[in-house]
């Protein structure tokens, strides 16, 4: 029997935080990833370059927005964070420029394949580079708590996971004992794409209140129309921003009038930064969609 993926890296991370020797007279800080990867900084971080936006916004919230150097060219939304030299995106930074900011710390999203691959490069130029997963409220929180680790900010990580997950809880007290009001969330039109089962949108949906119609266990599912009418949604969610710039009204969509959603007025166009990215506003975004299933 094959061991999940996930026990793996952590008894790859526990063997190799417990062999790793600790430098005379320092206080290192070790962290192993959810790659595996095990790095130790003999001091907080100083000088951080996120390569994924949700790594900026939780560092703000830590109160720890001073440590980043750099942000990528995704980020212009973030007003603390617009002076900063942009490094290239997520899936393509530029590598020269990154090596210019001497970063000690350098932060990367987990998932895709591209991603993984220039997380390699910056590493076989000695940069350390911590790479985790963001599909949950439980990761959030977890990386939240990494993320004070390694800037020395422990404390308010404490507070704030406190806080967040109260609001989770809340949320599940005011809508929990009522019956799943049934959401279509569309990331991208044509060619319609929408969020699966795995991944933060699925989170927000859930803790509103909601229950995704998509059930395929992945963050994005290709949809035909065929599939959408059968499922018929309550409440169809458009999301506005990068991967949907500029989504055609659903009534001006042939096959998609009749839709019980769209007959019913409960189409509802969202953020793409607040429910797609997996950082402090998907709280938030989890807030809002509640008021909008539940009214």
């Amino acid at each position: 029997m094959t061991m999940p993926k996930i026990l793996l890296t952590f008894l790859l991370c526990w063997v190799a935080q417990a062999w790793l020797p600790a430098p005379a007279g320092a206080a290192p800080i070790t962290v192993c990833d959810d790659t595996g990867v095990t790095i130790t900084l003999q001091a907080p971080a100083k000088r951080i370059i996120p390569l994924y936006g949700a790594y900026s916004e939780l560092l703000l919230a830590l109160d720890a927005g001073s440590l980043l150097v750099a942000r990528t060219a995704a980020d212009t939304h973030l007003a603390p964070l617009s002076a900063l030299p942009a490094i290239g995106t997520h899936m393509r930074p530029n590598a020269e420029l990154i090596v210019a900011q001497k970063p000690d710390l350098i932060l990367q999203f987990a998932g895709r394949r591209e991603a993984s691959i220039q997380t390699e490069a910056l590493r076989a130029l000695g940069l350390n580079v911590l790479t985790f997963s963001l599909n949950s409220f439980e990761d959030i929180f977890s990386v939240l708590e990494t993320l004070g680790r390694l800037t020395a900010h422990e404390a308010k990580a404490k507070i704030l996971r406190r806080e967040w997950q109260a609001r989770l809880v809340a949320l599940h007290d005011r809508y929990g004992g009522q019956k799943p009001v049934r959401v279509f969330y569309e990331v991208r039109y044509p060619n319609l794409l929408a969020a699966g089962a795995d991944g933060i949108v699925n989170e927000i949906i859930s803790a509103a209140g909601g229950e995704n119609v998509v059930r395929e266990q992945k963050k994005l599912v290709r949809v035909n129309e065929e599939s959408l009418i059968v499922a018929d949604p309550d409440v169809y969610l458009v999301q506005k921003g990068p991967m949907n710039p500029d989504p055609d009204a659903l009534t001006a969509r042939p096959h998609f009038r009749n839709l019980r959603a769209v007959r019913a007025g409960r189409v509802v166009e969202v953020a793409e930064q607040r429910f797609a990215r997996p950082g402090p506003g998907a709280l938030e975004a989890a807030e809002d969609l509640g008021r909008i299933l539940h009214p």
